[in-house]
Formats: structure tokens, C-alpha cells, sequence
């Protein structure tokens, strides 16, 4: 993996938002819901959004809103991160970047408002300013239509028939009420606004001369007589997990660590992937790490 300095690192916590601040417009970071797509090209199609195991579609986990300083093609910049949530998967992580610069069709050329809109009601957007329609399970894109109504689109046979089970088939009759009638499918994950905070600088002579149990007082005594123990019996695989452990206690909400460069915090010293082993970009360049979340986001 490239060297990575000395670089502020910023934390993430989910936090509850009304509906209008997780939408495209406000260049949202979140978790969960449907996915608040950046641009309307270059957007994954059903194939790039299936398990690569089950074949299934993959569910939206998060998205981190996170433009590169000095890149004009990149002055508004997401990452999207989807995930398999079927048993036994569990897995087939992907991983999309999504990038306009400020002047482009879509969004104003100057900040968006922090004020509510006019309008702050609940419906679900789902069609693009581009035209594209959206899955009305998933809100990936639908290039399949209800052959009855042809106003409900999808991104699979799979979320076509959820939604029909789950209420189309009477909302079918009455197409042009759709975006207000979407039932909870169970698909998506609980949706929450990521606030960014940047981590306070701890120097690593000052943590050690800490004490510990008031770290990590706040993660339950078991956590506690668990590192007293380990402490005893020190060993390289000890130091790695008890460094995690008591960075993570310092502020224990966090679900995502990001800065591009910086240093991820191992759990374990088990798998740790050497520089060889880590695939270069398509261009050649060597890959960096940009964020590291929690499972706790799940």
C-alpha cells in the first residue's frame, strides 16, 4: 500500500436528518435508503449491482460525499458502497465513484441552501433530471417497466415481484399516485444523514500514559477485564487489536474514518495486505486507502 503522512482524519456519525437533506441537491454523505446519485451518466447498471455470488441485487450501504481539492473535473465527487444482504453472502462489496465539476447541467454553480425547500415532502424521487428511471425497491437504475402500467420501473425481475407482493399489484390501478404509495419492502438499510467531524489529535506517547479504563469506560467493564487481560500477555496480534480498540473508545459512535492517504486501523494482525498485494488503478497509479467504516453501519 502507498506510504501514507501525517493526514487529519475525519469521523463519521450517523445522525437523524429530515428527507430534503439527504437528497442529490445537498450533496449529502449518508447511510442507508436509496442511493442520492451525483450525476446521471456513468451510473451502474443491474449487472454491475448484482452478487457476484448469488446473483442478486445488491443493497445500498452508504455514500460519502468527497471532492477532490484542484481537480476541476472532480469539484463534486461520491463514493458509493453497495452490499449483498443475502444469506449465506453477506458480502459482494462494490465500490462506485461518481464526479461532476461545479459547472455541469444538473446542480447550481454556487452552494445549496441550508434552508428547507418550499416543498419538504416525503415522496421518493425516482427518475433523474436526466430522464432515467429509477427502482422503486432500491432506487438503482430500472431499465424494466410493469408491462401493466408501464409506470413502475425496476432493476430486476427479483424487486418486480417484491413490489408487486408488497402492494403494486392493487397500486397498479392507479399509476399516477406511484412515487406516494411505496411500501417498505425490508430491502433498504434505516437511512441516516453521516455528519463529519474531524478526529482531535492524540499524540501516540500521551494515549499510552492514559488510563485506559476511563478510555474505555464507556464500552462496558467485559471490554474492560478483556484488554486487562491481554495486557498481560502482550504479543504483536495484542498490540494491533488493543491499538484498535482504544482508538475507536476515544469515540466509540463513529461508523467511518476518511481521509485519502491515511492509515487504516487494523482489528487484527491476521490478513494484513502487503503493498504487492493491492492491484494498481487502471492508469497505473499506485492505489491509496480514502475511508474505512464500521460494521455498526450495518
Amino acid at each position: 500500500m502507498a506510504a501514507a503522512g501525517a493526514r487529519p482524519v475525519e469521523l463519521g456519525f450517523a445522525e437523524s436528518a429530515p428527507a430534503w437533506r439527504l437528497r442529490s441537491e445537498q450533496f449529502p454523505s449518508k447511510v442507508g435508503g436509496r442511493p442520492a446519485w451525483l450525476g446521471a451518466a456513468g451510473l451502474p447498471g443491474p449487472r454491475a449491482l448484482a452478487c457476484e455470488l448469488c446473483g442478486r441485487p445488491l443493497s445500498f450501504l452508504l455514500q460519502v460525499y468527497a471532492p477532490l481539492p484542484g481537480r476541476p473535473d472532480a469539484f463534486h465527487r461520491c463514493i458509493f458502497l453497495f452490499c449483498c444482504r443475502e444469506q449465506p453472502c453477506c458480502a459482494g462489496l462494490r465500490v462506485f465513484r461518481n464526479q461532476l465539476p461545479r459547472k455541469n447541467d444538473f446542480y447550481s454553480y454556487e452552494p445549496p441552501s441550508e434552508n428547507p425547500p418550499p416543498e419538504t415532502g416525503e415522496s421518493v424521487c425516482l427518475q433523474l433530471k436526466s430522464g432515467a428511471h429509477l427502482c422503486r425497491v432500491c432506487g438503482c437504475l430500472g431499465p424494466k417497466t410493469c408491462s401493466r402500467c408501464h409506470k413502475a420501473y425496476y432493476c430486476s425481475k427479483e424487486h418486480q415481484t417484491l413490489d408487486w407482493r408488497l402492494g403494486h399489484k392493487q397500486a397498479c390501478a392507479q399509476p399516477d399516485h406511484l412515487d406516494h404509495i411505496i411500501p417498505d419492502h425490508n430491502f433498504l438499510f434505516p437511512e441516516f444523514e453521516i455528519v463529519i467531524e474531524t478526529e482531535d489529535e492524540i499524540m501516540p506517547e500521551v494515549v499510552e500514559k492514559e488510563d485506559y479504563s476511563e478510555i474505555i469506560g464507556s464500552m462496558g467493564e467485559a471490554l474492560e477485564e478483556e484488554l486487562d487481560s491481554m495486557a498481560k500477555h502482550e504479543s504483536r496480534e495484542d498490540k494491533i487489536f488493543q491499538k484498535f480498540k482504544t482508538q475507536i473508545a476515544l469515540e466509540p459512535e463513529q461508523i467511518l474514518r476518511y481521509g485519502r492517504g491515511i492509515a487504516p486501523i487494523w482489528i487484527s494482525g491476521e490478513n494484513i495486505p502487503q503493498e504487492k498485494d493491492i492491484p494498481d488503478c487502471p492508469c497505473g497509479a499506485k492505489r491509496i486507502l480514502e475511508f474505512q467504516f464500521s460494521d455498526m453501519v450495518c
